[in-house]
């Protein structure tokens, strides 16, 4: 199981990843926000360990950002904030348990385990259109029955298009799903992306709107888009 621990206590975050490593688990460290956001676009998590005092930008701003992705990976909140208004504005933004420091390890162990057992029953909506279909829980692609490896800039890509299907959807939409953050890469990525998911995918699948953006439609380019 993989594992994104997101602490700037640097003393604490080696006690900790000591104790999860040592029950198996492999763990990534991040010491701030801008730094769990890059770990969570280049790898999948089983689960976020989330400090919400962290230097520059609140946990919080990482969770919102995570949700914000549709991405459903299991966080739970490891904090000092123990208030009641913190709790509440935590699992409400998405947690889905919270902890308070100082706490014991086994007790962060039991809770990681029954956080996992509760999520792995969720059931994400898996999405469809013109014969290609798109397992979000699975991470899988098929057109026509015939499984699709895409790389996960291209299925964050087709993802956000997807869950938006009919609908237009910005270059900075899918450059801050992507990358988190719009305006900071260069300005032809998303269009290699979109040509990249053409060739494997279909030319049709994916419309170019001019002057808007992209999007998929089962009318394909016929219905007011071109082909970029």
């Amino acid at each position: 199981m993989n594992l994104l621990l997101v602490e700037d206590d640097t003393m604490l975050a080696e006690a900790l990843c000591a104790g999860l490593r040592a029950h198996g688990f492999r763990v990534d460290t991040a010491g701030d926000a801008a730094l769990a956001r890059t770990a969570l676009v280049e790898h999948d998590f089983d689960a976020v360990l989330l400090d919400l005092g962290l230097p520059g930008s609140s946990g919080l701003s990482v969770l919102s950002y995570l949700r914000g992705r549709y991405d459903a990976t299991p966080v739970i909140i490891l904090t000092a904030r123990d208030k009641l208004s913190d709790r509440i504005a935590g699992l409400d933004a998405g947690a889905d348990d919270y902890i308070v420091k100082p706490f014991q390890p086994d007790e962060l162990f039991a809770r990681l385990r029954a956080v996992m057992r509760r999520t792995q029953g969720r059931v994400s909506p898996v999405l469809s259109c013109s014969g290609v279909v798109l397992d979000p829980a699975r991470r899988e692609v098929t057109r026509d029955g015939a499984a699709v490896p895409l790389s996960a800039h291209e299925f964050r890509t087709l993802l956000l298009l997807m869950e938006r299907q009919g609908r237009v959807v910005t270059r900075e939409q899918l450059e801050e799903a992507v990358y988190g953050s719009s305006g900071t890469i260069e300005s032809n990525t998303i269009a290699v992306y979109v040509h990249q998911l053409r060739r494997k995918l279909g030319e049709q699948l994916i419309v170019t709107v001019h002057g808007q953006g992209y999007r998929i439609s089962n009318a394909g380019v016929g219905n007011g888009g071109a082909a970029a």
